[in-house]
């Protein structure tokens, strides 16, 4: 059987974008889709809420409303909707060990230039075997974060841990979306030599960027033969890491960025960096795990 592309369905605008967004990524891929309503009775005085059973059944409405837009946006497209009980994110994170990719809404902060990533989310990204998508919801998002057609991919590679997961994920989605592949490493100057920085030789500073490019082609050549039809441009970009990679993915499709499974069992850890871009990155951000 073919893996889905999964969607967590809440009943919010901002999960019916990210809906839009795997709408799209699953039809140009070819796999079905299964939007997932994670049902869980509210907590509080029932004095005072809403009867829990309208409440579970206005949920699953919308989960069928947006599998009847789904099919409506994309005629050929296999949509599936369930609802199931429990705590969302381990039904979510059991899911999505079936999926693809695991697809998930994110709110808005208004005109601030950032969103916030909710627990959920961050649980899946750091815990999921399998790549999870956050695309932000918001004004604009229907036109900026689901219509990513031809849009780049943003790469962002950390050569001294070369991501074979990371970068066929990447390839794999700008085959798909018929767009190019923009691979990025960040130089920061200041996380190698510290405070020893501002006083390294200019030539050698120069050496040492074009070292890191010399390595960054290395790393791309295999990659390059596998994916003939899809164009992969390379970009090493000297400032701090996590600035620099949101500023180069300001006009992206999607950014995809990795997550080391290397972390004590049970714990919810994500990097730095992955952390920066699903706070502050303007477009879908992917996070791939690897090892």
């Amino acid at each position: 059987m073919t893996n889905p592309v999964l969607v967590g369905i809440d009943g919010s605008p901002q999960s019916f974008v990210a809906a839009r967004w795997a709408g799209r990524e699953a039809a140009a891929r070819g796999l079905p889709v299964l939007l997932l309503n994670v049902w869980q009775a509210p907590a509080g005085n029932v004095q005072f809420s809403p009867d829990p059973e309208g409440l579970r059944f206005w949920e699953e409405t919308r989960v069928r409303e947006a599998g009847k837009e789904l099919a409506g946006l994309h005629p050929g497209l296999s949509v599936s909707a369930r609802q199931e009980s429990g705590t969302p994110m381990s039904v979510l994170l059991e899911a999505a060990a079936g999926a693809e990719l695991t697809v998930l809404g994110s709110r808005g902060l208004g005109a601030v230039r950032g969103f916030f990533q909710g627990s959920v989310g961050l649980h899946l990204a750091a815990r999921s075997d399998r790549p999870v998508v956050t695309v932000r919801g918001g004004a604009g998002a229907d036109i900026g974060q689901t219509d990513t057609v031809g849009k780049d991919v943003v790469l962002a590679l950390d050569l001294d841990r070369p991501c074979g997961p990371l970068i066929a994920f990447a390839l794999e989605s700008a085959a798909a979306r018929h767009a190019a592949v923009h691979a990025v490493h960040i130089w920061d100057v200041h996380r190698m030599y510290g405070y020893a920085a501002p006083s390294l030789d200019p030539e050698l500073a120069r050496e040492l960027r074009e070292e890191r490019g010399r390595l960054l082609a290395t790393t791309l050549a295999p990659w390059r033969r596998h994916f003939p039809g899809v164009v992969l441009r390379e970009s090493v970009i000297a400032g701090p890491v996590a600035q620099s990679l949101v500023a180069a993915a300001d006009r992206a499709g999607v950014l995809a960025v990795g997550r080391r499974r290397t972390h004590p069992a049970g714990a919810v850890r994500i990097g730095p960096v992955a952390h920066a871009a699903l706070h502050h990155a303007a477009c879908p951000v992917a996070v791939v795990p690897h090892d």
